[in-house]
């Protein structure tokens, strides 16, 4: 399978180095966000000068309410999945209700790009696992829009002081993509928020490829780490781990 890269991982380096980067080290596809894609051609040619391709993309809510000008965006740069990467704090609802709205709100947005044959997801951080009785909001969410597909990001679960394991086996047909992202030791990297390489924290990485393999849908793994000190260790310990995993 092919591996991707979060871009966003790279974005206090040169788009031009990192692109080189990462084909150098074996990945085939990087995932783009928002601040690149202010000249999409442009984009697209660095790609395929690196041999890269785009198939998973992350764009924000407004830009998500634009459907005409963000299907033009995909199709230049030969996106398949659409994925909401993100809610600002001012934008979290506050209890049940709202992030069942949300939800709603999802299902509304992502019609006009299934209609024209993408995928529609929404990636996850830490806050969609604060529980509201028995239900946390990340379930809200998704049972308020059933056709909306998930990425992922196991870190930022177990972040959220959630056991990830237990979530992708009951939400596995929901999950299109992954985000390969790691954990540090308590104490360990505050150089780098408390984030590690890709297979080099505390996450059971082995046991979570078994189970993300054998009962989701996910098509795409992406490395990701949101700080990483030294981009090029990340970027090729990353890929290495997970290749290591059989991916």
């Amino acid at each position: 399978m092919d591996i991707g890269f979060q871009l966003y991982s790279a974005r206090n380096h040169p788009l031009s180095d990192v692109l080189t980067m990462i084909s150098r080290l074996g990945y085939k596809q990087a995932e783009g966000y928002g601040s690149l894609y202010t000249d999409p051609a442009d984009l697209r040619a660095r790609l395929d000068d690196n041999g890269l391709d785009m198939p998973t993309a992350h764009i924000g809510l407004d830009d998500l309410g634009r459907p005409e000008e963000t299907l033009r965006l995909a199709e230049t740069l030969g996106v398949s999945v659409v994925i909401c990467p993100w809610l600002a704090p001012e934008q979290r609802p506050r209890d049940a209700a709202g992030w069942q709205g949300f939800g709603e709100r999802l299902q509304e947005l992502a019609r006009p790009y299934q209609e024209a044959g993408l995928g529609f997801a929404y990636h996850n951080h830490d806050f969609e696992f604060a529980r509201f009785g028995d239900r946390y909001a990340m379930d809200l969410l998704l049972g308020a829009a059933p056709s909306v597909m998930v990425e992922a990001d196991i870190a930022w679960i177990a972040r959220g002081e959630t056991d990830p394991l237990p979530w992708l086996e009951a939400n596995g047909s929901r999950i299109i993509a992954v985000h390969c992202k790691d954990l540090a030791a308590p104490g360990e990297n505050a150089d780098e928020d408390g984030w590690a390489d890709f297979g080099h924290g505390v996450l059971p990485w082995g046991e979570l490829i078994k189970t993300i393999v054998q009962k989701t849908g996910a098509r795409y793994f992406v490395a990701e780490h949101d700080n990483p000190s030294d981009l090029e260790r990340f970027a090729s310990r990353s890929i290495a781990a997970v290749r290591s995993f059989g991916i």
